[in-house]
């Protein structure tokens, strides 16, 4: 069976000195600066003149949600998907460059950050979320290709012309399920939530965009769940179901409410 040979990048951008520099951690910079600030600015400049947020508030609440995406992240990558490693070898919770950051752990971090940083400045935490959610897929698109350069959370053995020999992955190609993430998270979320933030309506009543992200991730990463290898020490847990599947049902009923919530405010 062919498949592409994976390109083997290394996963250490450039070294300054003693000092190295992971990919991985560019990534999550890119991330925060185009799309927690750039983008983040921009699009309450452009179309969200009427939110309580201003344009200054993307800066100021960045140091609170990196916190909380990075606290967050890594807890519960190490409690619900890794337990028994880092029960073993605490020190390696505090290695973030070598990957293993649990995506619905950052968004309870940034959950509690916003929540944190509204009460502090008196902003609605809905109205926080809004431009919040905008952005995100900025960071979720650059987080994924990280993860595709690192060689990890690759997907299943396929016979697709397009699947790759990961070096850990064994001698079979495999779905580059990063890439598929990437373009439903990152890419078509992140317009699709452009196209909304575009209506007035979406920021004088808060929660439409915030709806729509959780929904869109949630719909994105269950269907990347079925191409994408499960966690080798967690395996399925019921009928080809996984954890990240599990995880993002309370997300879609989250989403679901949020908007119904908007829908008769706006009314």
């Amino acid at each position: 069976m062919n498949g592409l040979t994976f390109p083997n990048i290394d996963p250490i951008a450039f070294s300054v000195g003693p000092l190295q520099v992971h990919w991985y951690a560019l990534a999550y910079l890119a991330g925060f600066i185009l799309g927690g600030m750039v983008y983040a600015n921009f699009v309450l400049k452009r179309w969200g003149k009427a939110s309580p947020c201003s344009p200054e508030t993307p800066e100021d609440i960045l140091p609170w949600i990196i916190a909380g995406i990075i606290l967050g992240g890594r807890l519960v990558y190490t409690l619900v998907y890794n337990p028994i490693l880092y029960l073993h070898n605490p020190l390696d919770i505090f290695k973030i460059w070598q990957g293993g950051m649990s995506f619905h752990g950052g968004l309870l971090g940034t959950i509690a950050a916003v929540w944190l940083y509204g009460r502090a400045k008196k902003l609605p935490f809905l109205a926080i979320t809004d431009f919040a959610a905008v952005v995100a897929p900025v960071g979720l698109f650059f987080g994924r290709i990280a993860n595709f350069i690192n060689g990890e959370l690759y997907g299943r053995y396929t016979s697709m012309p397009w699947g790759v020999i990961f070096p850990s992955g064994g001698a079979l190609p495999r779905h580059p399920s990063q890439i598929y993430e990437a373009i439903l998270e990152g890419l078509i979320l992140g317009l699709v939530l452009l196209f909304f933030a575009r209506r007035k309506d979406a920021w004088t009543h808060a929660g439409l965009l915030s709806g729509i992200f959780l929904i869109g991730y949630g719909v994105s990463r269950i269907i990347v769940e079925f191409f994408r290898e499960p966690d080798s020490q967690i395996g399925f847990l019921w009928e080809g179901i996984t954890m990240g599947q599990l995880l993002c049902l309370p997300m879609i009923v989250a989403g679901v409410l949020i908007i119904a919530r908007w829908k008769r405010l706006k009314n």
